[in-house]
């Protein structure tokens, strides 16, 4: 069996070279993990239709990084041979497989040492459930986790609360990107608390971050990407939408309105009217 490596899950060049040898133009552009990356969504791949949907639904959307649960598809009897990664490398995006379903550190350092091996990407999603109604992060295994990931060589992006010194704890650990929920996973309640995440934002000027959880419309993509996230990373949305493939299309054009607009700045919000054509001192015919 051969063993896939990581420039098989590579996203294929593209996009037109400005004459500093950046991507020219554009808002989507940028760098994570020292990998330039020209979309700012990051797709999951679960609760497809059918796999020539999820095909189509990472080729609308522009992903250039698709996440897979590892634990999930070697339940289910997956490989590194089988279809559905077949279906990966052919789409052209970069692998980022996550330990989803892991409840201790130690159980996620193991898979994540294995998906390193099957991959051969030293990126992983780290997560590590700590209670079983909300799936919320464990804090305490996270970042025990991150820690040994780290000094074992891992490129670590951990999917965490939007708590404020648990995030400062990942940073210490040594994880350059953090994912900060919006809300709990599959649950499409947009983002619950945009006070902490504003507050992360401001906090974290240099860090990347990238909204991972809890989007339901492309709305509330929009809604990260003007606070100054880096990047929105959601998949049931998607998935389970009438029409995934439209829906993936709508999200990647949520993600880059959103970007711009923040770029652009945002004008601040007013208490009170404010004309929007002054006539003061200046003469006018009824």
């Amino acid at each position: 069996m051969t063993t896939p490596t990581l420039s098989s899950f590579a996203a294929p060049p593209g996009g037109h070279q400005d004459p500093s040898g950046g991507r020219a133009g554009t808002a989507m552009t940028f760098s994570i993990a020292g990998t330039e990356l020209n979309s700012r969504f990051f797709l999951g791949t679960a609760s497809y239709p059918s796999p020539q949907v999820l095909q189509q639904a990472i080729a609308a959307s522009g992903a250039e990084v698709v996440t897979v649960g590892l634990k999930r598809q070697l339940a289910a009897g997956g490989g590194t041979q089988n279809d559905f990664f077949q279906l990966i490398r052919d789409s052209g995006a970069r692998l980022l497989p996550n330990t989803a379903g892991c409840r201790s550190a130690r159980e996620a350092i193991t898979l994540s040492q294995m998906a390193r091996e099957l991959f051969g990407t030293n990126w992983i999603k780290l997560e590590v459930v700590g209670d079983e109604h909300t799936l919320q992060p464990d804090p305490f295994e996270l970042v025990t986790a991150a820690a040994e990931l780290v000094r074992d060589g891992f490129e670590v992006f951990p999917y965490c609360t939007d708590d404020l010194v648990s995030c400062q704890r990942l940073l210490d650990a040594g994880c350059r990107t953090l994912m900060p929920w919006g809300a709990p996973i599959g649950s499409g309640q947009g983002l619950i608390n945009p006070y902490a995440l504003r507050t992360l934002r401001a906090r974290l000027p240099g860090v990347p971050l990238i909204v991972d959880a809890g989007i339901g419309s492309p709305a509330d993509a929009v809604q990260a990407m003007e606070l100054g996230y880096d990047a929105v990373l959601l998949n049931s949305a998607v998935a389970h939408a009438r029409d995934p493939v439209q829906m993936a299309r709508a999200f990647k054009l949520g993600i880059e309105s959103g970007r711009l607009a923040y770029e652009a700045g945002i004008m601040a919000q007013q208490d009170m009217a404010v004309a929007s054509t002054p006539v003061t001192g200046r003469p006018f015919i009824l």
